[in-house]
């Protein structure tokens, strides 16, 4: 997860057929109140009457946005990890790489999305309707924003037309998902610089 992991609940008013406004500001309180409670239990033990306790909202409220567990998370999720603007055009591959390190560097140390990437990976492979739904929504897109950049390296000629893909995005997401959120090993403030550096020379071998 702008395309930051970050929770920044976004809740555009909305009306239901035949049925009134979707207020704003409960939307807002039930999506605050859903991350909040997926960090502190897991997708696992997430329930729905936990979710409006915690939002000071009736069950009732959640069942009119989203008619199950599994549709909320999926909404929620996607809302924070894929909708919002293209990955930034720097200029160059580097300023690129740079930026798309940063950005999750900033989610992964997140007190939120820290909790809640590793729990949802984890339930993903216990749960295949959930797996299919999020990986389709979330890591689908998010792989397709990073291909839109090592395309445009290539059109600068910064990489050869012939590079890899599909391991150059491998390499992309998993050196510092597996500091940050496997073995929690800090880093030092030019740490994004040199692996920013090591990954373009791999793209390039």
């Amino acid at each position: 997860m702008s395309s930051s992991l970050t929770p920044q609940t976004p809740a555009p008013e909305r009306r239901l057929p035949g049925g009134p406004v979707l207020q704003d500001s409960v939307t807002a309180a039930i999506s605050a109140a859903f991350f909040e409670e997926l960090a502190s239990v897991g997708y696992a033990r997430l329930s729905l009457e936990a979710v409006a306790k915690r939002a000071g909202a009736g069950k009732a409220a959640i069942y009119r946005r989203w008619p199950s567990k599994l549709e909320m998370t999926v909404a929620l999720v996607c809302a924070v990890a894929v909708d919002g603007p293209e990955l930034a055009d720097s200029g160059s591959l580097r300023g690129d790489v740079l930026a798309l390190l940063t950005e999750s560097a900033a989610a992964l140390r997140h007190r939120l999305p820290s909790k809640i990437i590793p729990d949802l990976l984890a339930e993903a492979t216990r749960n295949p309707e959930l797996a299919q739904a999020l990986f389709g929504a979330v890591r689908d897109t998010r792989r397709a924003k990073a291909t839109s950049m090592l395309e445009r390296a290539v059109a600068r000629g910064e990489l050869p037309e012939d590079v890899d893909r599909e391991l150059a995005l491998d390499f992309l997401a998993g050196p510092l998902y597996w500091r940050l959120a496997v073995v929690h090993t800090p880093t030092g403030p030019d740490y994004l610089d040199r692996l920013a550096d090591k990954l373009l020379a791999a793209f390039a071998a």
